[in-house]
């Protein structure tokens, strides 16, 4: 099934507020994903985005490493996104947006597209396929995982024991954000 997608480059959402309104409030929306074409997506936990995680101000990298650490997230890495369609069987992942700006599919070849700046903050179960449409030159992704878990990239159909994994991967103890009472223990324990 082919969906129609508006694409909307970053600079042009008018979700997102412009450089000179200050967003000060966290949002966080779930987005939930079928399989699609190859991509498995996690069948019943949901990706979570938190606009405005961090006020884009000043370094931003330093504020999401620190808050991934003290939430028990490891493995803390700093890059990009890469820009072809991949999920993870072994772990569910965090990514923080510390620079400039960016256009994802989430979902798989049949997703959604959305837009990303820096201070917005994305948590992925594994299974999410995802990729980098575009982005500024100054796009800086933090990422990591919990506990225990590992990402690997596959790019092809999951195996009945890769489905199987990722339906029976642990949640993390921890929302990356907001600790212990965060939004993932609240969307994800309940699942």
């Amino acid at each position: 099934m082919n969906r129609s997608v508006k694409i909307t480059p970053p600079s042009l959402d008018p979700a997102r507020p412009s450089a000179t309104m200050p967003a000060t409030e966290m949002i966080i929306e779930t987005l939930f994903f079928e399989p699609s074409e190859w991509v498995p997506n996690h069948p019943h936990l949901p990706v979570l985005l938190y606009r405005h995680a961090f006020p884009a101000e000043g370094e931003t990298a330093p504020k999401f490493e620190a808050r991934f650490a003290e939430n028990g997230w490891q493995g803390i890495w700093r890059n990009g996104i890469f820009d072809y369609q991949h999920y993870h069987t072994g772990a569910h992942e965090v990514l923080g947006i510390a620079g400039g700006r960016a256009r994802l599919l989430l979902g798989g070849p049949n997703g959604n597209e959305l837009s990303v700046v820096a201070g917005d903050c994305l948590v992925l179960p594994a299974g999410t396929g995802h990729k980098r449409i575009d982005a500024s030159r100054d796009f800086l992704v933090i990422g990591g995982y919990p506990p225990g878990q590992h990402a690997d990239i596959q790019t092809g159909p999951a195996s009945e024991e890769q489905l199987a994994k990722i339906a029976s991967l642990p949640c993390p103890a921890a929302d990356p954000i907001d600790g212990e009472n965060g939004a993932l223990i609240r969307h994800w324990s309940s699942r």
